[in-house]
């Protein structure tokens, strides 16, 4: 079985611009995030986004928008010699515009359907893999499959960490992370 590590985009990996990340111009890779993955796929872990995209169901962009962006974000982390494995994204929410989109799913997360659905299609043992994010959401789902959990106070980092939450650890960015997971040699 392999190992992963999880990392919500916005705001772990990407700046996270005031309004719903979708457009190529708000493209703004956090630094030192393509050095960070680039350390994870040197370890042997298995690197796999997991990201809430609300914005399609609420109509502020399209599905193809949220493909191109993750799109560009891969060339640009590939540059600096970073590869991600899988990316999976949950375009719905409960109060969507768009009857397509308006549902109560597993995937959203706090839920963790996108990491189970990566556990099958890449054969993870998620007790030995990682969620880094940004949000308790993000700690919760790593949580409910038995992850190891990080908080990163970049992106929504700082005003999440006031709030009650359950993360294993707190460091300042997904770069501190990782050196993180060397030093406990995970």
């Amino acid at each position: 079985m392999n190992k992963a590590v999880f990392l919500d985009r916005d705001g772990v990996i990407t700046q996270d611009p005031p309004h719903y990340a979708h457009k190529l111009s708000q493209l703004k890779l956090i630094p030192g995030s393509s050095k960070a993955i680039s350390l994870l796929n040197k370890m042997g872990f298995l690197v796999i986004v997991v990201s809430n995209q609300s914005g399609v169901a609420k109509g502020y962009y399209k599905e193809e928008d949220v493909k191109i962006f993750n799109d560009a974000m891969e060339r640009e982390l590939n540059e600096g010699g970073a590869l991600i494995d899988a990316i999976y994204y949950c375009p719905h929410h409960p109060e969507s515009k768009i009857d397509l989109y308006r549902m109560e799913c597993d995937c959203r997360k706090p839920e963790p359907g996108m990491l189970k659905q990566a556990q099958k299609d890449m054969d993870l043992d998620l007790k030995k893999s990682i969620m880094i994010g940004d949000k308790n959401s993000d700690i919760e789902a790593g949580k409910k499959v038995g992850c190891k959990t990080i908080m990163v106070l970049t992106g929504h980092g700082k005003e999440e960490s006031e709030k009650p939450g359950e993360y294993d650890y707190i460091v300042d960015d997904l770069h501190s992370a990782v050196e993180l997971i060397l030093k406990e040699k995970w």
